[in-house]
């Protein structure tokens, strides 16, 4: 028998908002945001010092919705003139 155990995820245990954003911070203070694993942004100074602060005080979902906002990977604003385009009709 082997020693490798399976292991099953269940679709109601994984997280809904969790975009795949992380963060970490350097010891200069500058603050890395990471999507999947990868380089995303990097914040310095007061961005860094302000985007803490509104990591700390909010939950994870709104901490993943700030990251994506950070990154510039959030509604671009053509989401409703692409759903109206014929390739997109249904």
């Amino acid at each position: 028998m082997s020693n490798v155990r399976a292991h099953r995820t269940v679709m109601s245990e994984l997280p809904t908002d969790d975009l795949g954003f992380s963060c970490r911070t350097r010891k200069t203070g500058e603050v890395e945001v990471l999507h999947r694993g990868k380089l995303a942004a990097t914040l310095r100074s007061i961005e860094s010092i302000d985007f803490l602060a509104e990591v700390e005080s909010g939950d994870d979902s709104e901490a993943q919705q700030l990251m994506a906002r950070v990154t510039g990977n959030y509604k671009h604003g053509n989401e409703r003139t692409a759903s109206n385009h014929p390739r997109n009709r249904r």
